[in-house]
């Protein structure tokens, strides 16, 4: 039987994860929830008018807003699901011509990871 780890660094690792993977502040992050494509790109859940994507977005803008000692622990599992997102997806590499306005990129954005974003 292999033992977990405790609770407290799991958190730490998903927070240092996260943190790195979203690279979009809030603010902007919910300027582009407004915009056609975001609310455009992605796929839909259970008939929902709402991508998968643009309802992540919502809930890392939500994330981003809490203080680190009021997190759900469905909160870090929404920041674990980011992370597996935004690397799955940027492994890709995205598309050779006109990254800028692909839909890759796009989903990117959703999960609050601008791969055009200069460090």
């Amino acid at each position: 039987m292999v033992a977990s780890k405790p609770k407290d660094l799991d958190h730490a690792k998903v927070w240092e994860d996260f943190a790195e993977a979203v690279n979009m502040p809030p603010a902007a992050l919910d300027e582009w929830l407004h915009t056609k494509e975001s609310r455009e790109n992605g796929l839909t859940e259970g008939g929902g008018d709402e991508t998968i994507g643009h309802y992540s977005a919502r809930r890392i803008v939500e994330i981003k807003h809490k203080r680190k000692v009021d997190l759900t622990d469905d909160d870090y599992a929404h920041m674990r699901k980011v992370v597996g997102f935004v690397h799955r997806h940027l492994a890709q590499g995205g598309p050779e011509k006109d990254k800028e306005h692909s839909a890759w990129r796009y989903s990117l954005m959703n999960w609050g990871h601008d791969p055009l974003k200069k460090h």
